[in-house]
C-alpha cells in the first residue's frame, strides 16, 4: 500500500477531498435533472483537476495513472456521475501522456506526439478545455473493434463522419475525441472533433436509470472538419495502446469503487445513529457489505501495483477479475444497504436509492463490460492466450 499511497499521489487526493462536500451537495439536483454537472466541473477546474495527469512542466498536477485512480475513487464517494464524466476527460490526457509515452514509438511518431501534446495540454491548462471520449458505436460486442466512423483526408486535416452512442459529456465538453479510420487503412485514429464544429449534432433524450449526470446522448458527425493538429495520436498508436496498455480500460471501475465506499459510509452513519445496529441481522448485512468492499478494494489496489506496459496474461486476468468484482459488488452492496436501512432508503432523494440505480449501470459499460470480462475469464488458460483482447 505504501507503494501506491505515495505523498505525491495523496496530495492530489486531498485536493479532491477538499471539493468533495460541495460536489456531494449538488448530487441530488444533478440526478433529478439528469443534467451535466457544470458547477461541479467549475470546482474541478478551480482545483486544477483538469490537468491531473498533465506534467507539471506544462502546468498540470503531474499525477500518473494511479494518482488518477485514487482521485477518481475519492470523487465518486461524493458524486459517482460526476466521477464518470471526469473519467472521460482524463482518459484522453492519459492516452496522449503516460500511455503513449510508455510504448516506445518511432522518433517520427514521437515528434508528432510531442506537438499534439503541446496543443492539447495548452488548451486544457490555459483555456479550460473539457475533453470527452465517445468510442461506442453499438455495432459490436466490445468497443475495441467494429468502427464505422470514417475520416476523409482533405487539405489541412480530415472530414469525420459517423455516429457514437452513449457519448458522455455530449453537451458539456469542448472536444469529442472519437476513434475512426481512413478508408483502406486499418489503423485507428483518435480525432478531436470540436463540439461547435459544423456538422456536429447531439441527438436524443437522456433519461436513464442511473448515472444521470453524464449527459450521454448520441453524437452524430457529418463531414466535420478536424485539423491535422487535432489528431491527438499518430495513426496506429491507439492500436498499440489497446494491445499493450490494457489497464486503460479499467478507468471506469475506479468510480464504482468510490461509489462502494460511499455506500459503506452512508450505511455506517445510519447504523451508528439508529438502534437498529443492535439487531443481529443488520450486523450480518453490515459484515457482508464490508467483506464485499474489502474484496473489491484489495483486488483493485493489487492491479494498481501491477500497472505497466506489456503486462503478463496473469496480470491482465487479474484486471478483468477486479473489474467484475467491483462492477458486480457495487449493486450487491447497494441492495444490502436498502435492506439494512429499510423502506425510507428507497424514497427519493435518499442517497442509497440513487446509489442503487447508479451502481446497477456499471455492468454494461464498454469496452470491459462485465459480460466481456466474464467471457474472457471463462476462456483464459483453457485455450491459447487471448491475444488482441485489450
Amino acid at each position: 500500500m505504501t507503494d501506491i499511497l505515495t505523498p505525491e499521489r495523496m496530495a492530489i487526493v486531498d485536493k479532491m477531498a477538499e471539493i468533495g462536500p460541495r460536489i456531494a451537495a449538488r448530487a441530488v439536483d444533478v440526478d433529478i435533472a439528469a443534467a451535466f454537472p457544470y458547477d461541479n466541473w467549475a470546482d474541478l477546474k478551480d482545483a486544477g483537476m483538469l490537468g491531473i495527469v498533465i506534467p507539471k512542466s506544462h502546468g498540470g498536477l503531474g499525477g500518473d495513472f494511479v494518482a488518477y485512480a485514487l482521485a477518481s475513487e475519492e470523487l465518486a464517494r461524493h458524486c459517482a456521475a460526476t466521477a464518470l464524466t471526469f473519467n472521460m476527460h482524463v482518459a484522453t490526457t492519459l492516452l496522449v501522456g503516460e500511455v503513449a509515452g510508455s510504448l516506445g514509438i518511432s522518433a517520427q511518431d514521437q515528434a508528432i506526439l510531442d506537438a499534439r501534446r503541446e496543443t492539447l495540454y495548452r488548451g486544457v491548462i490555459e483555456d479550460g478545455h473539457v475533453h470527452s471520449q465517445p468510442f461506442s458505436e453499438g455495432i459490436s460486442a466490445g468497443a475495441t473493434s467494429g468502427y464505422a466512423t470514417r475520416a476523409e483526408p482533405v487539405d489541412g486535416g480530415y472530414l469525420v463522419s459517423g455516429r457514437k452512442i452513449f457519448a458522455s459529456l455530449s453537451g458539456g465538453c469542448d472536444w469529442h475525441n472519437v476513434l475512426c479510420q481512413v478508408e483502406g487503412d486499418d489503423r485507428l485514429r483518435l480525432m478531436g472533433v470540436p463540439h461547435e464544429g459544423e456538422g456536429v449534432t447531439i441527438e436524443g433524450e437522456w433519461d436513464p436509470l442511473g448515472m444521470r449526470g453524464t449527459d450521454s446522448r448520441n453524437l452524430v458527425m457529418d463531414k466535420v472538419f478536424v485539423a491535422d493538429e487535432h489528431e491527438w495520436l499518430p495513426p496506429g498508436v491507439f492500436n498499440a495502446a489497446a494491445d499493450r496498455w490494457p489497464y486503460f480500460y479499467m478507468t471506469l471501475s475506479f468510480s464504482y469503487l468510490g461509489l462502494m465506499r460511499g455506500i459503506l459510509d452512508y450505511t455506517e452513519e445510519y447504523l451508528k445513529t439508529s438502534s437498529r445496529r443492535e439487531h443481529p441481522i443488520k450486523q450480518q448485512g453490515w459484515a457482508e457489505m464490508n467483506i464485499r468492499y474489502e474484496q473489491a478494494h484489495a483486488l483493485c489496489y493489487r492491479c494498481l501495483s501491477d500497472v505497466q506496459v506489456d503486462p503478463s496474461q496473469e496480470k491482465i486476468t487479474r484486471a478483468w477479475a477486479s473489474l467484475v468484482t467491483t462492477m458486480e459488488g457495487a449493486p450487491e452492496m447497494a441492495s444490502t444497504a436498502v435492506r439494512i436501512c429499510g423502506g425510507r432508503s428507497m424514497l427519493r432523494p435518499s442517497y442509497i436509492e440513487r446509489a442503487y440505480r447508479d451502481a446497477r449501470c456499471g455492468a454494461t459499460m464498454l469496452p470491459w463490460s462485465v459480460e466481456v470480462c466474464l467471457q474472457r475469464l471463462g476462456q483464459v488458460r483453457l485455450f491459447e492466450d487471448l491475444e488482441g483482447e485489450g
